[in-house]
């Protein structure tokens, strides 16, 4: 049995080892764990907590993080590419500034989701959940409309309708 800490080192030193442990490990818990600045390749997130856990600056390749609860999770200028993050909650997971190319949203729960000046492009958020409550801005760059849900509107911010309310509130 690892320590969080030790699951961690093997993660950056040794992934091949990790992913055999998660195999037979199942569910762990790598919350709050700081994956900054990092190559991660072909790892197994499935069924972990990773909660408030930084992959800032990152380059995240081909990593399953399916049914995780990546709550409040940090990808800010990360580079995600080839990821499943499939029935995985990202309620509040940041991804400003991040590149997120090819990954697959199925059934993710993204309400709060931060997506400010990234690059969703090629990515499936087509059957994602709650992209609606994404917070978004005009710089956000969203896939094609075949890789959307068919009532989203990429025009949809939330700071616009935060400001409108602002405003109407400013007039009375």
């Amino acid at each position: 049995m690892y320590s969080k800490e030790e699951l961690a080192e093997l993660i950056i030193k040794n992934p091949e080892e990790y992913n055999k442990y998660k195999a037979s490990a199942g569910e762990l818990d790598l919350t709050e764990l700081d994956f900054s600045n990092l190559t991660l390749e072909e790892i197994d997130f499935s069924n972990t907590e990773l909660g408030g856990t930084s992959f800032i600056d990152s380059h995240v390749s081909n990593c399953n993080f399916s049914g995780s609860d990546l709550n409040a999770a940090d990808f800010t200028r990360a580079n995600v590419v080839e990821c499943d993050f499939s029935e995985s909650l990202l309620n509040g997971t940041d991804f400003s500034f991040a590149t997120v190319n090819y990954c697959n949203f199925t059934d993710a729960d993204m309400a709060g989701c931060i997506v400010k000046e990234a690059e969703l492009s090629d990515s499936d958020l087509s059957a994602s959940l709650n992209l609606s409550a994404t917070r978004a801005d005009d710089t956000t760059i969203w896939p094609d409309n075949d890789l959307l849900p068919d009532d989203f509107d990429t025009n949809y911010s939330k700071e616009d309708s935060e400001d409108e309310e602002e405003s109407a509130v400013s007039d009375y």
